[in-house]
């Protein structure tokens, strides 16, 4: 294999701790991180425990963008998430595209 090529394939390797810590910042700035964590429930489910229950939905990224920005309740128990009225819809997106990446 040519050395370029095997630069493309290490890439995503590569960027991939940039990428998640670039959301692990915007997440903590919006104030998600008061109730969700990475591995473990606190407030709400981890971001993990979501990642791998809307696994391999295909509109899971604009329904994660919609909790994100109008809240919701009765999908992880009683505790309502509110609306994230700081939160634009471009940033919503991104919150959600990351979460179902980890």
């Amino acid at each position: 294999m040519q050395p370029l090529p095997r630069l493309l394939l290490a890439m995503p390797l590569i960027c991939w701790p940039w990428v998640a810590a670039a959301d692990v910042g915007l997440a903590t700035s919006k104030n998600c991180m008061g109730c969700h964590a990475m591995e473990k429930k606190l407030i709400g489910p981890s971001y993990k425990d979501i990642a791998s229950k809307y696994k391999g939905q295909k509109d899971a990224e604009s329904y994660l963008q919609g909790k994100i920005l109008k809240g919701g309740t009765g999908v992880w128990g009683n505790m309502a998430m509110p609306a994230s009225a700081n939160v634009s819809d471009a940033e919503a997106r991104k919150l959600a595209a990351w979460i179902l990446a980890l």
